[in-house]
């Protein structure tokens, strides 16, 4: 090892930078446990989004052919197009164990009746009850782009943790201690030159008094 300089100072830093190392692979190892805890929660809440989104899509659908063949291709095309209202939400940020995944909040989707548009004198319940089966689906679809955003982001920094952990534990760490033996080999290996290279002279001393 030409690039280490065995020195006590020398010795002293790397025991630092060791001791660090060690701390930072107990820490990223308990992140990564704790998130893919997590994940198993996560991955229950994005199944369950999906599954209600596609119930919900299936009664809005059935809704929208029962629709269809009551009021017509025509007056539902014509209301869709009135119809009034943009779904309005705020995007914000949450703190999952250091990872930041989006939030949904104050999700704003349903419509009043009197604020869709469309004449109600000239159209039946059909309709209104397609708008807010429709209005449904429009918010389980955040609620399931909220869940599935989170767990890719999770997934992904639980990829990155385990590789920090991998590296530490597996490059970084034993790097550190094989230096710091090497480090003491050789301060051992000089201490043992200096003791024989004093005695080399005691010895000479006490011939030339002899």
């Amino acid at each position: 090892m030409p690039q280490i300089k065995p020195t006590r100072s020398e010795l002293i830093k790397l025991g630092r930078k060791i001791k660090l190392s060690n701390t930072g692979y107990k820490i990223l190892k308990k992140k990564r446990d704790g998130l893919v805890m997590k994940l198993f929660d996560m991955v229950e809440e994005a199944k369950e989004a999906q599954e209600t989104l596609e119930e919900s899509y299936e009664v809005a659908k059935k809704l929208l052919g029962m629709t269809l063949a009551f009021e017509g291709e025509i007056t539902v095309a014509s209301c869709a197009l009135i119809k009034k209202g943009t779904p309005e939400f705020f995007l914000e940020g949450q703190n999952i164990m250091g990872v930041q995944v989006p939030k949904i909040s104050d999700l704003s989707v349903k419509t009043e009746i009197k604020e869709r548009g469309y004449s109600i004198l000239s159209t039946s319940s059909k309709i209104d009850e397609t708008v807010e089966e429709y209005e449904k689906v429009l918010e389980y679809v955040a609620k399931a782009v909220e869940a599935e955003s989170t767990l890719k982001k999770v997934l992904n920094e639980i990829e990155v943790t385990k590789r920090r952990v991998n590296a530490l534990d597996t490059k970084i760490i034993p790097k550190l201690e094989s230096e710091k033996k090497f480090i003491v080999f050789r301060l051992e290996e000089l201490e043992r030159e200096n003791t024989f290279r004093l005695k080399m002279i005691k010895d000479k001393k006490s011939k030339k008094r002899s």
